[in-house]
């Protein structure tokens, strides 16, 4: 693999990320210490470095296996983990974005993790309730404590993420340098806000769902039934259409659809730094899934799975992208900008 800088970190990371919501059978599914062990060595062997994990992750097992993995090389990796989802039933206090929340998730996981420091932290989802300059404040602690060495936010709209590294640029706080989204074929709503700001800040953008819950493999094609029900959106017509499509590319090129997938979420817009999260249950899915970076998907394939997978901006996006609206701002003349 090769590296690229997260974000305006300076952080140096593999151009993929090993996800590892997988460490652990606490869900019904997902692999036993021994077969994430060997995922875990797969991606490594490959030059991988960077590892994503959260302290709600199969009630904290994926934490406790990936720092016995990463002991004897803790300064290789690049760990991130994540705070806000619950830990705790019934009690309030155990979930969210606020301070007391934070801390007490990021020493808990730092315990799991038998480390001193989280390399990336990030932000779970925004649940709506915590003033963003109190909630970065409560970040720049852990930051100066030597807990935290970065930041960055999940699952958020983009005007709070917005609104967040402006504040933190005006206060002269460290801002968030990363945005993890669900992002695939099946869902590209990211493109209308959180990529463009993404890209006006300088985040470096770790998608999640790359391939559809398996949907863009055509396992469901092929009469898989997995854990998704028939009604999901990974497996309506709409879903077949783009996986039928994702499959032919594939056969065309002679490589696996899941590559196909994840090269498209890789290659699609050159002007984001765009880092695919990839995770398997078993270790030859991964092996499989890693081959991506072996390739390039030509102009024509992307093109073609652009139109079958496109969606609808909406307002004002394509408002002010018609002919009509474009003429009233420049005039009749087409902008060299």
């Amino acid at each position: 693999m090769q590296y690229r800088l997260f974000g305006r970190s300076g952080l140096r990371v593999s151009e993929l990320c090993l996800g590892t919501m997988s460490f652990g059978t606490e869900w019904g599914w997902g692999a036993d210490r021994n077969e994430s062990k060997r995922i875990f060595d797969a991606y490594a062997e490959k030059g991988g470095n960077f590892l994503d994990t959260a302290n709600r992750y199969t009630e904290g097992t994926s934490e406790r296996w990936l720092g016995e993995f990463i002991k004897s090389e803790r300064h290789h990796f690049v760990l991130a983990t994540k705070f806000t989802l619950r830990d705790e039933m019934n009690d309030p206090n155990f979930a969210g974005n606020h301070r007391k929340n934070m801390h007490r998730s990021v020493e808990e996981s730092l315990r799991r993790l038998d480390t001193e420091f989280i390399d990336l932290l990030w932000v779970h989802a925004w649940d709506g309730t915590v003033q963003m300059d109190e909630m970065l404040r409560g970040l720049q602690d852990l930051i100066r404590s030597g807990k935290v060495h970065h930041i960055a936010i999940s699952d958020t709209p983009a005007w709070i993420v917005s609104q967040g590294n402006t504040l933190a640029e005006l206060r002269g706080w460290d801002a968030f340098v990363g945005l993890q989204v669900e992002y695939s074929l099946l869902a590209r709503t990211a493109e209308r806000d959180l990529f463009p700001m993404a890209e006006n800040f300088g985040l470096a953008i770790t998608p999640w769902g790359s391939i559809g819950g398996g949907a863009l493999t055509g396992k469901y094609l092929k009469g898989e039934t997995g854990r998704l029900p028939a009604h999901s959106i990974r497996r309506n017509e709409r879903a077949n259409k783009i996986a039928a499509k994702v499959v032919k590319v594939a056969d065309k090129l002679g490589v696996p659809p899941v590559q196909v997938a994840i090269n498209w979420v890789r290659q699609r817009n050159p002007a984001l730094n765009v880092i695919p999260i990839v995770g398997a249950s078993k270790a030859e899915q991964l092996s499989t899934s890693m081959e991506c970076v072996n390739f390039t998907l030509p102009a024509k394939q992307i093109a073609e799975l652009d139109e079958v997978s496109k969606i609808e901006l909406g307002f004002p996006h394509d408002f002010l992208k018609s002919d009509n609206v474009q003429e009233l701002l420049f005039g009749g003349k087409k902008p060299l900008f």
